[in-house]
């Protein structure tokens, strides 16, 4: 239970395209059972409306919410909730360094835009689009930032611990424009400077990570849902730890004089083996449904040899 003197973490999550705040409660609700909040802004412009209302203009209404204006909006709705949210009497509840962004497909550009994605951009007062509030990322389906370049060029700085999530039947298909699992691992590649964390689950279509049942069934529907909302938790867990203090490049200053240049100290390394025991754990348990799992100690899992380390 939150309180002023045990604040929590939390999550701001962007919602996908044509989605909403309550696409995303198996998320929610199993953050909230982990002691983490989050908040669940909702994206007007490119939220559900645009499946309502004429269907001879829905082409339309969906190329204007991928347009460069709405992508902008998107960030600075989340930046705006959390600032009510901060401004408000929940406030004391709320953990302010340890606080993580997330996303889902275009809500993961969203949440690569707030965590230090670098896009040229004709709007002016808008070249910084990072939220130094943030101390992590979990990217979901994540699809590239179109017309920024090359992704090493976009997501190359960007340093923050990242979790990203997709399967290899993970594919966005709208009117002109198609994204496959290969565009997220090509974002996961692209970001060198991220302690970053893959999950590539072997089934499961680009919606199975909503909160609807797709044609997978339900039985697989349930099983990624869990495996997902699961690694969620542990990386939000272990990443906003580290950017408290427990960073493996930190040493502990009482023993510097010990300790050899560049190597962790016992305490670094104590949450290093203990980090990898987790992943191992998670990564074991859902061998089934995994195709690759790499952390940034390396790969695990069932299919490692099939894993790049980017």
């Amino acid at each position: 239970m939150a309180s002023a003197a045990q604040p929590v973490p939390l999550v701001v999550f962007s919602h996908g395209l044509g989605g909403s705040r309550r696409g995303y409660s198996y998320l929610a609700r199993h953050w909230a059972e982990a002691g983490i909040a989050s908040l669940h802004p909702q994206h007007v412009g490119s939220d559900d409306h645009v499946w309502r209302g004429n269907p001879l203009e829905m082409v339309q209404r969906l190329q204007t919410a991928a347009r460069e204006d709405e992508a902008l909006a998107r960030v600075l709705d989340l930046r705006f909730a959390l600032d009510q949210v901060l401004a408000s009497d929940e406030a004391r509840l709320i953990d302010t360094s340890k606080m993580a962004v997330a996303g889902h497909s275009y809500g993961a550009n969203t949440a690569m835009l707030m965590a230090g994605a670098r896009v040229q951009t004709d709007r002016t007062g808008l070249t910084d689009l990072v939220d130094r509030r943030m101390q992590a990322a979990i990217l979901i389906s994540a699809p590239p930032l179109l017309g920024q370049g090359p992704a090493q060029q976009v997501l190359g700085t960007l340093h923050l611990p990242t979790l990203h999530i997709t399967s290899l039947d993970d594919t966005i298909t709208l009117p002109g424009y198609r994204s496959t699992v290969e565009d997220r691992i090509a974002i996961f590649e692209a970001m060198a400077r991220s302690p970053r964390t893959l999950a590539v689950f072997n089934t499961g279509g680009h919606s199975i990570f909503t909160d609807r049942t797709t044609r997978s069934g339900p039985q697989t529907s349930a099983r990624i849902k869990g495996a997902t909302q699961e690694l969620c938790t542990l990386f939000l867990r272990q990443s906003l730890h580290q950017s408290l203090g427990s960073r493996p490049s930190q040493l502990d200053s009482s023993r510097a004089d010990e300790t050899p240049a560049g190597t962790p100290a016992p305490a670094a390394l104590k949450d290093l083996d203990a980090r990898a025991r987790h992943f191992a754990h998670w990564a074991d348990r859902h061998r089934d449904v995994l195709d690759r799992f790499v952390t940034p100690d390396g790969p695990l899992g069932p299919a490692a040899s099939n894993t790049a380390n980017g």
